[in-house]
């Protein structure tokens, strides 16, 4: 007797744990790479909602009560997109390693004015850009906000 009670054969290679590996391996760098992409859009997602809302904080505080210049403490509008308040969303962008150019910030005053008890509401959108082609090219995150100017 050799010891084998029939579920021994004796031309058989194992090959089998190098098969399961190879499947787990692959499932594993594809969870692994959406955590990271899924990781990456919700930082870009967040920071352009800080962006408006730092944008219209900007603009609530800002509000008709300052004289209108070229300062960084000038009055916020009421023009269509004031440059200080663009200047205020861009650069809180910047802090989140986003490329300001490519925003589409869009600020308006429905009221008509910027006086006290106005609102403006502020869009920031951002063209995401996945570090994968497996995402869309096309995604674009957004944000709004909204405020009521108080001085």
């Amino acid at each position: 007797m050799t010891g084998c009670t029939g579920t021994c054969r004796p031309g058989k290679r194992g090959g089998q744990g190098l098969v399961e590996f190879s499947l787990v391996a692959v499932m594993t760098v594809i969870m692994l790479l959406f955590v990271v992409e899924m990781g990456r859009a919700l930082l870009v997602y967040t920071t352009v909602a800080n962006a408006a809302r730092a944008g219209v904080r900007y603009a609530t505080v800002h509000g008709s009560t300052r004289a209108v210049g070229a300062a960084a403490n000038d009055a916020s509008g009421p023009g269509s997109n004031p440059a200080q308040v663009l200047t205020v969303v861009k650069n809180f962008a910047s802090a989140g390693a986003l490329t300001t150019s490519l925003l589409v910030i869009n600020v308006t005053y429905p009221g008509g004015s910027n006086a006290p008890g106005q609102s403006v509401n502020i869009t920031v959108v951002y063209p995401y850009d996945p570090l994968t082609t497996y995402f869309s090219k096309t995604l674009r995150l957004g944000s709004a906000s909204q405020g009521i100017i108080i001085y």
